[in-house]
């Protein structure tokens, strides 16, 4: 009975200090005591519930029947919309603090909301060696799930909450990238509702031309409700190499070595500082040697990249064997580096990585992007866009070097994620300058800029200028400061604008600009 007592007075004592200092001030100045006393029970109901649905949707096989009174809904609110004079823009009913990015889009307020609950798996294929799925199925529920059968996708971007969809109409990329492509480039077929309330499927052969502009278009040439994706056997374990590397020079050519070679299944870079990083080389194996396995998915496992930079303090290479579903959603838990590095007076969780708290509440991490969105509110939010910086850059291989310089000089935020990928030629909006597949890396920038008198507009428009300047592009999930021009002059809207013309899209659906880029959203 005492301890129930303290603890029923400890709550009464919070709740005080809470109405003495105003909740306003406890979520903006001491972030960390929501996020653990709500925010991260919230998120584990959160899991779960999503996880037991898909489990037993799959299992009982009554998602392919649910889908197709999905879809037909979405058709009639579709042509409804057109019914009613068409008198806004169309989007997607999904509120906007469920998505991953960090971007507030306030234009749901303002358009036509058109609900797609559609988060199922609804076949799987190993005949044909394809998976079909909703466009709101996550990388978390596709991977548990195939791995569960043997079987896993070729490009699986590292976390829980990126959700098909987004990777379709966005981009995904993961350290097989650089044999696969972008996550567009696992993608076989689409199937869509157009702005006249049509469903269409595309593929190479059928209605080619939609097919190739779909990608980074971000809903505004129809609703995606449908994709096909290659899958591949799997095998369960991840033998990875790590190498410190000294020296930026010394980094890049390592890194492009490590990228060229077909014969690594994974590649991927962490660059502590200008001048020091940690290349990971990784194959697939059946058998692990018993002593080297590291089950780093383990909730009490060091956050990643925090295990990998003690290679670079030891100055030691290493070889461990990962199971290959924690490799996949090794940075899910502390989102890459960003429970860390949120500004320092307003850490989700500073003492995240601490031993004690992941032995204790590490089953819990991390809170759902989704829920720290929803309950940021406007303050923090605006400290958030002039004090951090969540960029990744899409840059050819041969420039690796003066980018990573240029990063260093206009923001200073360490560490970056370096991820090789191969882009093929096409016709979309991304693709290479010549016609031959080029070998191309994302640079990642999560965290609290270190350059002074760091301007959020003023050093963002530079690194995309440079990114232009060398034929590289920017994802699209992150703030973009580029004018109209500027845009278009980065990504190649031939074939999408020619679409929008065609299928109706003008009237129905903002162009992509007006929907993501910040001097074009009010």
């Amino acid at each position: 009975m005492e301890p129930l007592l303290y603890a029923s007075a400890l709550v009464l004592l919070f709740l005080l200090w809470i109405r003495v200092k105003g909740l306003e001030y406890v979520v903006v100045h001491q972030r960390w005591i929501f996020v653990c006393l709500f925010l991260l029970p919230l998120s584990v109901l959160f899991d779960l519930y999503y996880y037991l649905r898909a489990w037993l949707i799959f299992k009982m096989c009554s998602a392919p029947k649910l889908h197709e009174q999905r879809v037909r809904d979405i058709q009639r609110q579709v042509r409804e919309w057109r019914k009613d004079g068409s008198k806004a823009y169309m989007c997607t009913g999904r509120p906007g603090w469920l998505t991953v990015s960090l971007r507030v889009g306030k234009y749901k307020k303002t358009h036509k909301n058109i609900q797609i609950n559609m988060m199922d798996i609804l076949e799987v294929d190993t005949k044909r060696q394809v998976v079909r799925v909703e466009p709101l199925a996550n990388m978390g529920q596709v991977s548990a799930l195939l791995n569960s059968i043997g079987w896993t996708l070729p490009v699986v971007p590292e976390l829980d909450d990126l959700t098909v969809g987004g990777l379709v109409m966005g981009t995904g990329i993961e350290s097989s990238s650089h044999i696969y492509g972008l996550f567009q480039h696992i993608c076989v077929a689409y199937e869509l509702v157009l702005a006249d309330g049509s469903l269409v499927r595309c593929t190479e052969e059928e209605n080619p031309d939609l097919f190739h502009a779909v990608p980074w278009s971000c809903g505004t040439l129809g609703f995606l409700v449908a994709a096909e994706i290659k899958i591949v056997p799997a095998k369960s374990w991840v033998k990875l190499h790590y190498e410190p590397v000294r020296g930026l020079e010394n980094i890049c050519e390592r890194f492009t070595e490590a990228s060229q070679n077909k014969g690594n299944t994974f590649v991927e870079g962490i660059q502590y500082t200008l001048d020091s990083a940690v290349i990971m080389t990784g194959t697939l194996t059946d058998h692990a040697e018993p002593d080297r396995i590291n089950r780093i998915g383990l909730y009490f496992k060091p956050w990643f990249f925090k295990h990998v930079e003690g290679y670079l303090k030891g100055d030691r290479s290493g070889v461990e064997y990962i199971p290959l579903r924690q490799y996949y959603h090794r940075h899910t838990r502390s989102i890459f580096w960003e429970l860390q590095l949120f500004l320092k007076f307003k850490d989700i969780i500073p003492f995240g990585n601490n031993p004690l708290f992941r032995w204790m509440f590490g089953w819990m991490v991390p809170p759902k992007i989704s829920l720290l969105k929803l309950t940021q509110g406007e303050t923090i939010r605006k400290l958030y866009e002039q004090h951090h910086v969540v960029q990744d850059m899409l840059i050819p291989m041969k420039h690796l070097q003066a980018a990573i310089t240029r990063f260093h000089q206009d923001v200073s935020v360490y560490p970056l994620w370096l991820c090789p990928f191969l882009l093929p030629p096409g016709r979309g909006m991304v693709h290479p300058k010549g016609r031959e597949a080029e070998l191309y890396v994302d640079i990642g920038a999560y965290g609290e800029p270190k350059v002074k008198h760091f301007d959020a507009t003023a050093s963002t428009r530079q690194l995309e200028k440079f990114v232009r300047d060398v034929h590289g592009f920017q994802m699209l999930y992150a703030d973009v400061y580029m004018n109209r021009e500027e845009f278009w002059q980065m990504f190649d809207g031939r074939l999408y604008h020619k679409l929008r013309q065609e299928l109706g899209c003008k009237e129905a659906f903002p162009e992509v600009y007006d929907k993501i880029c910040k001097s074009a959203r009010h």
